[in-house]
């Protein structure tokens, strides 16, 4: 295109037009559950004070993050279904992407916070309160979501700069980076800064957290008592499965290299970690908690016997 265009249109999933009602529905009803997990999830924490340390400090993080994260692409994608209008402004579009790529920075640096106070724990437990103090937990989401800011500004910024070439087509259901590199005219030098992006706060955060449990492991298996290593291992085994569950489809989608016909597959991916994982993720930690199992019965009113 040589002139640019203010306005994209969205090529989204390719299904029937009596199947967009019901495509809409399980959409809805995966966002209700997401914010209601979410939610159920910072009230618990914050209501109770036996729960008020770093790693669920750093969870109620994790959930504001997760209630943000389809806030921005649910409710735009039913919207599209519902009315069959599948175009969205230039303002909008950037609007979202920058959001989206802030809370998507933040989460990269939270989960490894999160690997971070597991491997304090459990490696260097007698040091656990002066490294993990309140302050310096403080200091550590400020840094994770001020990184956040900048980082998608910076990237926002410069893509909405840059004159889409090819087409103003969005082979996505939301404004997403990768999308958008693949249309707009080529740049001397921003591929490269969006690679370093990239690594600095995906790949990075993500071997760092990687060094984590691996460093955890070795401790717990040289714990001798098989009911010690069991503790160790259920304070850390739900951090696990989210953090295989987040980058598991967020290598897939940016790291792979293209496919033909492979935007249904990149879509899918997409779907996971922007609704199903948000979704997902409270009650990973729910199911698997008995601290946050009984703090739930207890805000129900529910009696709970003290262990």
């Amino acid at each position: 295109m040589e002139n640019y265009t203010y306005d994209f249109f969205f090529l989204t999933f390719p299904t029937h037009v009596k199947n967009r009602s019901y495509l809409s529905i399980i959409f809805v009803l995966i966002y209700l559950t997401g914010v209601v997990a979410n939610t159920l999830t910072i009230i618990v924490i914050y209501n109770d004070q036996h729960l008020h340390t770093p790693m669920y400090l750093f969870l109620c993080n994790l959930s504001i993050i997760d209630l943000c994260y389809t806030t921005i692409t649910v409710p735009k994608l039913v919207h599209m279904l519902l009315s069959d209008d599948y175009t969205i402004s230039f303002t909008q579009c950037f609007t979202q992407m920058y959001f989206f790529g802030h809370v998507a920075t933040t989460e990269d640096l939270l989960l490894f916070i999160m690997a971070y106070d597991r491997y304090v724990a459990i490696c260097n437990p007698l040091h656990y309160h002066s490294v993990l103090s309140k302050r310096n937990c403080l200091l550590f989401l400020t840094v994770a979501w001020i990184s956040g800011f900048f980082n998608s500004s910076a990237t926002t910024f410069a893509l909405s700069k840059i004159p889409m070439c090819y087409s103003n087509t969005v082979s996505q259901f939301f404004c997403e980076f990768k999308a958008f590199e693949k249309i707009s005219c080529p740049i001397a030098g921003f591929q490269l800064i969006s690679y370093l992006e990239a690594l600095i706060f995906g790949l990075g955060p993500f071997l760092s957290s990687i060094i984590c449990y691996i460093k955890v492991i070795i401790v717990i298996l040289n714990i001798k008592s098989s009911d010690g290593r069991k503790k160790a291992f259920s304070t850390c085994s739900s951090h696990l499965i989210v953090l295989s569950m987040y980058y598991g489809t967020w290598i897939s989608v940016y790291v792979m290299p293209p496919l033909k016909d492979g935007q249904i597959f990149e879509m899918t991916l997409s779907v996971l970690y922007t609704t199903i994982t948000p979704m997902l993720n409270p009650l990973i930690y729910s199911v698997r908690n008995k601290d946050v199992k009984r703090a739930i019965l207890k805000l129900l009113g529910c009696k709970v016997r003290d262990e």
